[in-house]
């Protein structure tokens, strides 16, 4: 088992929680082998493994879903600057869609200060004759692409 790191390692290099590194190994995320003793060590790869991991979930993307991305990479080698270019030209549209939520969050934000109504219903600016009520209960602008009225 000489070369492979102890969990104290892996935390101290990934910047990433011990707990947090048995939590992704119980989820399948990681894996590590046991010494004798039973001691969790792992490979140096795995730091590579947990730096995704944590860049997906600044991406938003949830630990199943990280899983899935996790497991499309090569069980038989260290995974290569190409393997991790294929996972991440995958997320172009996830990352497209939260511009656009932003951006219309940002334009209501400014819509909505700028009048002082606070009121959706009454708003002439956002919503003139409450079309948006028309549209089913919740906030209808962010459950999918339909535009405000201008």
């Amino acid at each position: 088992m000489s070369g492979l790191l102890t969990i104290s390692e892996v935390s101290r290099r990934s910047g990433v929680a011990s707990s947090a590194l048995r939590f992704y190994e119980e989820r399948g995320l990681i894996q590590s082998q046991r010494s004798g003793s039973g001691h969790r060590r792992y490979s140096r790869a795995v730091l590579r493994r947990i730096a995704f991991i944590v860049f997906a979930q600044r991406m938003g993307l949830s630990l199943e879903e990280i899983g899935t991305e996790l497991a499309r990479l090569p069980e038989n080698r260290v995974p290569e600057r190409s393997d991790w270019a294929k996972l991440s030209a995958r997320w172009t549209q996830r990352i497209e869609e939260s511009i656009a939520q932003l951006e219309r969050l940002r334009a209501s934000l400014t819509r909505c200060i700028g009048c002082g109504c606070l009121s959706l219903k009454e708003c002439q600016l956002s919503n003139p004759g409450d079309q948006a009520g028309r549209l089913g209960p919740g906030p209808r602008y962010w459950m999918s692409d339909q535009r405000r009225p201008k």
